[in-house]
């Protein structure tokens, strides 16, 4: 992966740590600046990413930025690799928004295909934190066999409750995304699987920003 992408909407605040807004008062704005923002990837790691899988890309008007996997598969059941069932992958990044503005994101759309036996489960699970924080913020979403189609999970937060990236300070950004299948007691000698890509290796995980301005420097 390239260490430094541009990107025209950024991730930073999205359900994580919890940082002291930038300035309650301020309007959400509808319309994010007009300034590119700037991403650099600082790393990504796991075992449901490895390298070369995984690419980042953003929308041209500053609202959303896309991870896309072409890799990422957890199985069980059957002769499955008992080490299988877990799949992860943690994108760390570095953002720099236009100055005077800060960011958060609203909510974040994931996309896959399961294909659960009887009595199998899948789980797909999410964490958001910035760089050095103590608090991190988990959404999970799980799926049920039988089961033999695409899935779709979203996770939101109130806007009354997003959480913004600090003004003026310098943080990563971490994303750590995982999958998880188990066989179940019903269909254990038949593979479960779970998938966050398409039949034609890549599916899209959208990222939806919220911006706002910073308050003036004193």
């Amino acid at each position: 992966m390239p260490a430094g992408l541009l990107l025209s909407g950024a991730t930073a605040a999205l359900l994580a740590t919890a940082v002291t807004p930038a300035n309650p008062s301020s309007p959400v704005f509808d319309d994010p600046p007009p300034d590119k923002i700037v991403i650099n990837l600082a790393t990504v790691n796991g075992s449901g990413c490895p390298a070369g899988t995984t690419a980042v890309a953003v929308s041209e008007d500053n609202t959303a930025f896309t991870v896309t996997y072409s890799d990422y598969l957890a199985q069980a059941g059957g002769t499955s690799d008992p080490t299988a069932f877990r799949r992860n992958c943690q994108l760390n990044l570095v953002v720099h928004v236009p100055q005077g503005f800060t960011y958060a994101v609203a909510s974040a759309d994931y996309r896959g295909f399961a294909a659960l036996q009887p009595g199998a489960t899948g789980l797909q699970r999410a964490s958001y934190y910035f760089q050095g924080s103590s608090q991190t913020a988990y959404k999970s979403h799980t799926f049920t066999g039988a089961l033999n189609d695409n899935w779709q999970a979203t996770d939101t937060t109130d806007w009354a409750q997003l959480v913004w990236a600090p003004c003026g300070v310098q943080r990563n950004f971490n994303i750590n995304t995982e999958l998880r299948v188990t066989a179940g007691s019903q269909s254990p000698g038949k593979v479960s699987f779970m998938t966050m890509d398409s039949t034609d290796g890549d599916i899209s995980t959208v990222y939806h920003l919220a911006w706002k301005e910073c308050p003036p420097r004193t």
